[in-house]
C-alpha cells in the first residue's frame, strides 16, 4: 500500500479476500509514494496495489483531460504499462469535494457545486494553499462553475480546514471524499455535477504475472461491494476509533459475504 491509512485499509481488504479463497496473501508496510510502489509492482517485490484511477492516469500521462468514470478507465487501461491490469474500479471514489455543513446545506437548498455557485458572492472557501492556483481548484471553481468566492482561506491542515468550516468562519471547504472528517461532523459534500474534479475509483492494480482468474474475480467482488461511504466509515474507524484496520478489513468482508 501507499503510505496513508486508507491505502493500508484497502491492501488488508485485498488480502484478506484473497486469504479466504485459499490464496496465500500478506501485505508489506507502507510503500509510500506512487513512483515507490509502482517501482514495487514493476520489479515483482509486490503484485497487487490498491490505486485510484484518475490519479493513476494523470500519473502516467500528464496530457490526460478524461473526466467521466468510464472514460478515465478506459484511457488507463491503454495507458497502463502491459506487464499490468487494472481490474474492476469500485463505485467508491476518493477525490476533491467542495464541503459544507449541513446547516449550510439546509439553509440554501445545495445539493450540487452548481447550487453553491449561485452564493458565491457569500462565501469563504477554506483550502489547501495549493488550491488557489489549480484547475482543480480555485481556477476551475470560475471556468467550469462561474464561481468566484467571496474569498479564499488557504489553510495547511485539514483539522484547520475542518474547524473552520464547523465555526463558520469558511462556507464551503476542500477536503477529500473518504476523509473521516466528514462523517463525524456531519458535512456535506457536494455532487460536483460538472466533473471538474474528475473521476478517481479505487481499483486494484495487479501485476499480470499473478492476475490468475481465481485472484481477478475475487478482487473484482471486493470491488463491486465498496462504495464511498462505506469506505469512509471504514476510515473513521481506523483512523478516528483507533481500530485496527485488519479487523475492520475482517469485518467488511465478513458482512460483504466475502469471507
Amino acid at each position: 500500500s501507499a503510505n496513508f491509512p486508507e491505502s493500508g485499509l484497502l491492501a488488508e481488504i485485498y488480502a484478506g479476500a484473497l486469504r479466504a479463497k485459499g490464496i496465500n496473501a500478506t501485505t508489506t508496510d507502507p510503500i509510500g509514494a506512487r513512483e515507490a510502489y509502482l517501482k514495487a509492482l514493476g520489479d515483482g517485490s509486490v503484485q497487487v496495489v490498491p490505486e485510484y484511477t484518475g490519479s493513476l492516469l494523470t500519473f502516467l500521462d500528464k496530457e490526460a483531460k478524461e473526466k467521466d468514470p468510464g472514460e478515465v478507465y478506459a484511457a488507463l487501461l491503454t495507458t497502463i504499462p502491459c506487464s499490468q491490469i487494472a481490474l474492476q474500479p469500485s463505485a467508491a471514489e476518493d477525490s476533491n469535494a467542495m464541503v459544507v455543513t449541513r446547516a449550510t446545506a439546509n439553509k440554501w437548498g445545495l445539493k450540487t457545486v452548481s447550487d453553491l455557485a449561485k452564493h458565491a458572492n457569500e462565501i469563504v472557501i477554506a483550502a489547501p494553499p495549493e488550491f488557489a492556483g489549480r484547475d482543480q481548484g480555485l481556477l476551475g471553481l470560475k471556468s467550469t462553475y462561474n464561481l468566484t468566492p467571496k474569498s479564499f482561506r488557504p489553510l495547511g491542515a485539514t483539522s484547520a480546514i475542518v474547524d473552520a468550516l464547523k465555526n463558520n468562519q469558511a462556507q464551503a471547504a476542500n477536503i477529500f471524499t473518504t476523509d473521516p472528517s466528514i462523517k463525524a461532523n456531519d458535512f456535506v459534500a457536494l455532487q460536483d455535477d460538472k466533473k471538474l474534479f474528475g473521476s478517481d475509483q479505487v481499483v486494484p492494480l495487479v501485476a499480470r504475472q499473478a492476475a490468475t482468474p481465481q485472484l481477478q474475480v475475487t478482487l473484482n467482488a471486493v470491488s463491486a461491494k465498496l462504495t464511498t461511504d462505506k469506505l469512509a466509515e471504514m476510515v473513521k474507524q481506523v483512523v478516528v476509533d483507533k481500530k485496527d484496520a485488519t479487523q475492520v478489513a475482517k469485518n467488511f468482508l465478513q458482512e460483504s459475504g466475502l469471507s
